[in-house]
């Protein structure tokens, strides 16, 4: 059941006859990909910096590993941005539409990855970084002392720049031992609406659980900005992706991000339909009804999207200020 808005502007804001229908126009998947979803391949002398750096002090990014299709874009020219996976490249979740590698126990955490993360930062002069990491059930924390160790190393090395971290559903002292870093932005991501939520992701999580990690981050920090980020073209209604954003702004999430999914590879999760971008913009303009701070939404953003972390590091300076 929908939770109530948290205020009375929004009221109204779900019911547009234009785009409510239970089974929204969109493009069928027996289709080519629609010319809104190609984009050019990475390359450039900006690409082959970053890339050369990354593999030189072994670090893994989302960007490569989870095969963005805006790495081009983020990777070129002087404000680059990025986004850093730590723990390894091994997850031990098994969702239906991530490309990372699975494994029922990963490789020991590299020692060394925190001062190379901070190293990496440092030398990229990046004013926003993103640092997630895969999933560590093995680890008896989640990893996420090594992680909170990561972002501290960046404190340390690269003082001035924006961390937003997209962690796992972190609970308890693993989530306050995350939190006692002092992210300035913590993602967490609910992925797919609450109905295909054991049909796309792992069954260790639950769109509950994961709203559990964001306003848990908000109780250990009010001041903490939080995001999470939502997939369409899976198979959700109209009426389903309404009650997430609804309950994501119920749990106080201020950044909202919607992305079509786009298959790995033919294992996993198909997709059962190209949403159409007209449709990710009456979704932008429902979120900023409902009262997110931003609202990134269209058929190739991302949960690490460049426009959005440019609007979050805006919000973050003007709160370091008051400091």
């Amino acid at each position: 059941m929908s939770q109530k808005r948290p205020d009375e502007a929004a009221a109204g804001a779900s019911v547009n006859p234009a785009w409510s229908s239970e089974k929204p126009a969109g493009i069928p998947v027996r289709t080519p990909k629609p010319a809104w979803l190609k984009v050019p391949l990475p390359g450039g002398e900006g690409y082959a910096k970053l890339k050369a750096l990354t593999e030189s002090l072994k670090l893994n990014t989302v960007c490569q590993e989870a095969r963005c299709p805006n790495v081009g874009e983020c990777w070129k020219g002087e404000h680059a941005t990025m986004t850093l996976m730590v723990l390894g490249d091994e997850c031990t979740r098994r969702c239906r539409f991530c490309a990372v590698k699975t494994v029922d126990r990963a490789a020991p955490p590299d020692p060394d990855e925190p001062l190379h993360v901070g190293q990496a930062v440092a030398a990229m002069k990046l004013a926003y970084v993103v640092i997630t990491s895969v999933d560590r059930d093995d680890l008896a924390d989640g990893g996420s002392a090594h992680y909170a160790e990561c972002i501290r190393r960046v404190r340390e090395l690269a003082p001035q720049t924006i961390v937003e971290t997209l962690i796992p559903d972190y609970q308890g002292d693993s989530l306050a031992t995350l939190m006692a870093a002092a992210p300035d932005v913590l993602a967490h991501n609910v992925e797919v609406v609450d109905r295909l939520q054991r049909k796309i992701r792992d069954p260790r999580c639950s769109f509950e659980r994961s709203l559990s990690t964001l306003r848990g981050a908000k109780r250990l920090d009010g001041k903490v900005f939080t995001k999470s980020s939502l997939m369409l073209g899976l198979g959700e209604t109209h009426e389903e992706v309404v009650e997430s954003l609804e309950r994501l702004r119920a749990a106080e999430v201020d950044f909202l991000t919607l992305g079509q999914y786009l298959r790995p590879t033919e294992n996993h999760a198909p997709v059962r339909e190209y949403v159409h971008p007209d449709r990710f913009l009456a979704y932008q303009k429902l979120g900023e009804q409902l009262g997110f701070r931003y609202v990134a939404s269209g058929p190739l953003v991302r949960s690490s999207y460049k426009a959005g972390e440019f609007f979050a590091a805006r919000l973050v300076r003007e709160r370091r200020a008051e400091r």
